[in-house]
């Protein structure tokens, strides 16, 4: 999970909602004459225009789809879905960063209007905060087969959405440690080999809360599907003193892969999906999942509040469930795929190289890395102002 959730880089200011806590200022506007922002189940739906209306609109994150070799605006599995289902698709690249797209479409949501949107992309620890304010859809899984058959059953049900019934992963990542090996002469096993005296001011971690504090803690050996408040405690201790010891370089949005290419840093938090593409034109670049584990993370797709067009945006999530489409966007994006079985086809890709996805843990995890993934209990919206401030004031936001 991270600042972005596709792990594109961020927006050079942050927004007034981060500042605030998310959705806990949501509580504080309601002060101010806003009306309550939960919307209840009856609220949430307006008559479908799919059968007689053959589009939607999609918004996603830049660079987060397959695009044609010559023509940058065409996408292939786009494209093939219009012509298999007579569906059109408005594809609009306008999420940059998840708090951002939070404060531009929740006036309309809270005030139960239509977002003019159909289908969304976000990353899941901001999904929460959506099925819980009830700004989502349930989807019926009856327009869904690929889904119900084909979803990685490490995702199927995490804590604030049991059964997937509101979201559905679109991709998803694993937040681990990345770090120069010939550089630093040595292997990286656990967290805590970050804090070790050869890494002295060479070292980053993600600045925002929602993408950095899973994986610490796990290097305390803290189960991240039921952490406690005293184990967020535990982590900001060690990692305020690792800054006052001037460990820590600086805490970084998705700029890490600068320092950690330049040498300037030797090892760092970083996301699966960044670091197949650095190893591209430097091998000496690995990526661990340390013993004690990582956190697995996704970016769902949503069907936000008075769509329009909801029985056609669950045939397109569904498309991308069929395992060839699957491996077709994953030989683009190379993400963890939450499609496994995607993998049998990649691997018989006459393409050499689309073969050899099939082989990458970072893509599909083999099953000894699987045992040390896992999905992190999200921050409640009771505890994201204290977390914040303080998560905040020791990385200087």
């Amino acid at each position: 999970m991270s600042e972005t959730s596709s792990r594109k880089p961020p927006l050079p200011r942050r927004s007034l909602l981060r500042a605030l806590g998310g959705t806990a200022a949501l509580g504080a506007l309601a002060g101010c004459g806003v009306p309550a922002a939960y919307v209840e189940p009856g609220d949430r739906a307006v008559p479908d225009e799919s059968a007689t209306d053959k589009r939607l609109t999609w918004a996603n994150w830049p660079l987060y789809i397959d695009t044609d070799d010559d023509d940058p605006n065409k996408r292939p599995t786009l494209d093939a879905f219009r012509k298999r289902t007579g569906i059109s698709v408005d594809y609009v690249e306008e999420i940059n960063d998840n708090d951002e797209f939070f404060g531009k479409i929740s006036p309309a949501l809270m005030n139960h209007q239509s977002t003019g949107r159909d289908l969304i992309v976000i990353s899941d620890w901001m999904c929460a905060r959506f099925v819980r304010l009830g700004w989502v859809q349930k989807m019926d899984r009856a327009h869904q087969p690929n889904v119900a058959k084909y979803l990685d059953p490490l995702l199927r049900s995490p804590a604030f959405d049991p059964g997937r019934l509101h979201t559905v992963p679109y991709q998803s990542g694993i937040t681990g440690i990345a770090y120069n090996r010939r550089k630093l002469g040595r292997e990286i096993r656990h967290v805590s080999d970050l804090w070790a005296n050869d890494l002295k001011g060479r070292v980053t971690l993600l600045s925002g809360l929602d993408e950095s504090f899973a994986l610490l803690m796990q290097g305390d050996g803290v189960d991240i599907t039921k952490w406690t408040a005293d184990d967020f405690h535990a982590v900001c201790d060690t990692v305020e003193k690792e800054v006052h010891r001037g460990q820590i370089r600086r805490f970084t949005g998705n700029d890490y892969t600068k320092d950690l290419v330049s040498g300037d840093v030797l090892a760092c938090q970083a996301y699966s999906g960044d670091v197949i593409q650095l190893q591209a034109d430097n091998p000496d670049i690995r990526f661990v999942v340390p013993e004690e584990g990582a956190e697995l993370w996704s970016d769902s797709l949503m069907i936000p509040n008075r769509a329009r067009h909801k029985s056609n945006a669950e045939r397109l999530i569904d498309y991308y469930y069929d395992p060839e489409v699957a491996a077709e966007l994953a030989a683009w994006v190379n993400y963890v795929c939450p499609v496994p079985a995607a993998k049998e086809v990649l691997a018989a890709a006459k393409d050499k190289d689309t073969a050899a996805l099939a082989d990458n843990p970072l893509i599909f995890p083999d099953d000894t890395m699987r045992k040390r993934l896992a999905i992190a209990r999200d921050i409640t919206s009771t505890e994201r102002v204290e977390f914040a401030q303080r998560w905040n004031k020791i990385v200087g936001l």
